[in-house]
């Protein structure tokens, strides 16, 4: 049986992760509306993988006893500034995500809470991925400037991801 503060705080995460996934999707249709079907995946497939997390949540809180409870979310942005815009908000994202999912694990620690511990080692790690994977698709869109060629090749690369 899973504790009440820690519940409602993997709770929490979940509404977390869901908006991830929402707002990844709001920037895959960002992209599609410019014509960088590329980026449109890459972000499809974050926003499924985001979807993940949160189902995994969802199955540890069943798994225990506890009580999913869905929270409304945000509405997340539909204007961006271009591409580099976009990852420079998936990176902070990411790197604030990081800091719920650290702050979760205290939680966990404080709550005394053995699976939640365990399963949180493995966002930990997930987060380092995430936030590495953001940065550096920001910083080599950073380096290409206005360089419509090498914005061709990024989208060409990342529309391979996931296949």
């Amino acid at each position: 049986m899973i504790g009440k503060k820690m519940e409602q705080a993997i709770n929490e995460q979940i509404k977390h992760e869901l908006y991830s996934s929402y707002l990844y999707l709001a920037m895959a249709n960002y992209f599609e509306t410019i014509h960088l079907p590329g980026f449109a995946h890459w972000m499809s497939v974050q926003a499924e993988e985001e979807r993940s997390h949160a189902m995994k949540f969802v199955e540890h809180l069943n798994d225990r006893g506890g009580k999913v409870v869905f929270q409304a979310l945000d509405q997340p942005p539909s204007e961006f500034k271009g591409p580099l815009d976009v990852f420079q908000q998936v990176q902070a994202h990411e790197e604030k995500v990081t800091g719920l999912i650290h702050a979760l694990y205290d939680t966990a620690v404080q709550e005394n809470d053995k699976p939640a511990q365990v399963l949180l080692h493995w966002f930990i790690n997930e987060q380092v991925e995430e936030e590495k994977n953001a940065e550096l698709i920001a910083q080599q869109l950073q380096m290409i400037g206005d360089q419509r060629p090498a914005l061709f090749m990024v989208d060409r690369h990342l529309a391979g991801r996931g296949k």
